[in-house]
């Protein structure tokens, strides 16, 4: 009795687990939930196509006529046959023209400030020298020498001091010997009338300073109106400008006044 039930037994374990006996199945997908991964490395997100990418294929509508140039006219310029088709591209950024707000505008002009117009620089001879001198007048004598545009101070040793000087416009200029009976320092300006009548516009005093047509120095000769005296215009030394005086750079009259006394003689040629 007993062998009968344990065959009944082994006959029914047999039969409800049939599937323990057979191999396992080749395909990988058999299993419902496939097998995943210990550790799955992220993914970089897709990245968006940018307006100036290269075009992409294009597969049109319609028949397909096989290609070439027929269907190429009967397509309205596409093809199926693995040409891209063409499509207009919008123009990258920096080939897109200039807006207007960056438009080139033309420079404006500058605007320069009114100058004075440049004085002319003064002939280098006219500036001090000491010179040779040949004639018969004694130290201390002045020479004013109007052709030539120069003051001579005579001194030792055949010696003498030349400087530049401005003298009379044509018809003013004049000759003669005279003596230095007066020297001033920043001396006043009291126009004579002459000159006003000639030149109404002048004032009728002007105070000694560097504005004065007299300038630094005025040496006085005799009982005229003439002097040598130093100028606020140093640039028309050498030149025919005044109404008969004799005018002199500022630097110059003071180093001549400083040289000449009262009673000095005075030689104008």
């Amino acid at each position: 009795m007993q062998r009968l039930v344990v065959t009944v037994l082994l006959a029914s374990v047999a039969g409800t687990f049939p599937a323990l006996a057979q191999p396992a199945p080749l395909n990988p997908y058999y299993y419902s939930v496939p097998p995943q991964p210990r550790y799955a490395p992220p993914q970089p997100a897709p990245v968006a196509a940018q307006p100036y990418d290269a075009p992409q294929l294009v597969e049109p509508q319609g028949p397909d006529l096989g290609g070439g140039f027929i269907e190429f006219i009967f397509s309205g310029g596409q093809t199926r046959h693995g040409r891209p088709a063409y499509q207009p591209q919008p123009v990258p950024p920096m080939m897109q023209p200039m807006p207007p707000a960056y438009a080139y505008i033309p420079a404006r002009p500058v605007m320069q400030a009114s100058l004075p117009p440049a004085r002319p620089m003064l002939d280098p001879r006219f500036l001090k020298q000491e010179v040779a001198y040949h004639g018969d007048e004694k130290p201390g004598t002045i020479i004013i020498n109007t052709p030539e545009r120069m003051l001579y101070l005579v001194q030792e040793d055949g010696k003498a001091l030349r400087y530049g000087i401005g003298v009379g416009r044509p018809g003013f200029t004049w000759a003669g010997v005279h003596e230095v009976t007066e020297k001033r320092e920043w001396p006043d300006w009291r126009p004579p009338n002459d000159m006003l009548q000639r030149r109404p516009e002048l004032p009728r005093y002007m105070a000694g300073g560097p504005e004065n047509p007299l300038g630094a120095r005025a040496l006085y000769l005799g009982s005229t109106l003439y002097r040598i005296h130093g100028s606020n215009e140093p640039w028309t030394i050498g030149q025919q400008v005044s109404s008969g005086c004799i005018r002199m750079r500022n630097e110059d009259v003071v180093d001549l006044y400083e040289r000449v006394g009262i009673g000095a003689k005075v030689l104008v040629i």
